[in-house]
């Protein structure tokens, strides 16, 4: 998982940008609804912001951290939070 980044092939590097912002992505397993969490990279790091309120300042991520993070959901550990 090391260096993966959603939307990007895997690659590190600027993300994926329409219009000079980033590209949001959210899980297909949300379908229509207004309660996910979108995903984005802006410059070699991952933002994540409530699809409620886009608004609002997305949280940044580095690599490292994310790269925990998605393990730690893979694994159940954040399972009960």
């Amino acid at each position: 998982m090391s260096g993966r980044y959603p939307g990007t092939g895997g690659s590190r590097g600027a993300g994926a940008v329409h219009k000079g912002k980033p590209l949001w992505r959210r899980s297909s397993v949300c379908g229509n609804e207004s309660e996910c969490v979108e995903v984005a990279v802006r410059e070699g790091r991952v933002l994540a912001r409530d699809s409620k309120a886009p608004a609002r300042s997305p949280l940044g991520f580095t690599d490292s951290a994310w790269t925990r993070f998605l393990h730690a959901v893979a694994q159940g550990e954040l399972d009960g939070l």
